[in-house]
């Protein structure tokens, strides 16, 4: 399913574009350092990196939970530099955070349209609910029951299908598969997959590094607050240094049906 599109078909190259960012926390040390990352139209962007690496700060940057020291910070072409969250999101930027956020004693129903607070159109509202509805099935198969009646993985498509109910640009998601194991990570990833394909882009942290190329587009290592590598996925995958020193051993080797 595409998502619905009532702007002009033209876009510009990058939906996000941090452009030397330093930012940091108080009186700290800075945490990012000149990092630069842009995010083209539909398209998987994933951080990877070691812990400390700024992997979340560059998430909060983004969404405007915090200001950058210096930089720029571009969505859609528009210097949108300095904004908090809501004008962020108004930008066109949702933010899904760490860990799980639904409302475990309120209806997946009432979860999903906390997302479309800000819409006062009762139809678009409707086309909206349409549109994840379809975009995540079980979504509309459990419309009307407790959230916290959920498995963790359900949980999360809950958490995509709200973020998605402003018509989003970029989907921020930060470690989406925190907590969750092996099978439900998998079809988390496959519902990232279903974002981009609906004409979504996704800028992506998560810690599990393999998992995350084998999804992205395209992949950036960031070391020390800054983007150390940076490439489409398949090839950070299938180097062989940089599985060593990022991603915990050897490539994987392809599968026997590999290009079949």
């Amino acid at each position: 399913m595409s998502e619905p599109k009532s702007a002009a078909s033209s876009q510009p190259e990058y939906l996000l574009e941090l452009d030397d960012i330093q930012a940091g926390y108080g009186r700290a040390a800075m945490v990012l350092r000149g990092l630069t990352i842009k995010v083209p139209p539909s398209t998987v962007v994933c951080l990877v990196g070691p812990n400390g690496a700024g992997k979340s700060t560059v998430l909060k940057v983004a969404s405007g939970l915090l200001t950058p020291r210096s930089g720029a910070i571009r969505v859609n072409g528009q210097d949108v530099t300095g904004q908090g969250p809501q004008q962020m999101l108004s930008s066109g930027l949702a933010h899904v955070l760490q860990g799980h956020s639904v409302f475990r004693e309120m209806s997946v129903a009432e979860n999903v349209l906390l997302g479309a607070y800000t819409l006062r159109d009762k139809a678009l509202v409707a086309e909206r609910v349409a549109f994840v509805q379809e975009l995540f099935p079980i979504v509309g198969e459990r419309w009307k029951q407790l959230a916290g009646l959920l498995s963790g993985g359900q949980q999360k498509q809950v958490e995509f299908a709200r973020s998605l109910m402003v018509s989003p640009r970029v989907v921020l998601l930060d470690e989406p598969s925190m907590g969750l194991d092996p099978k439900t990570t998998a079809t988390v990833f496959e519902q990232v997959v279903r974002m981009r394909e609906a004409g979504v882009a996704v800028l992506l942290v998560e810690q599990n590094a393999r998992r995350a190329l084998e999804t992205a587009d395209i992949g950036c290592v960031l070391d020390l607050g800054r983007v150390h590598i940076t490439g489409p996925a398949p090839e950070l995958l299938a180097d062989p240094q940089l599985s060593e020193l990022y991603l915990g051993g050897r490539p994987a080797e392809p599968s026997p049906s590999a290009g079949a």
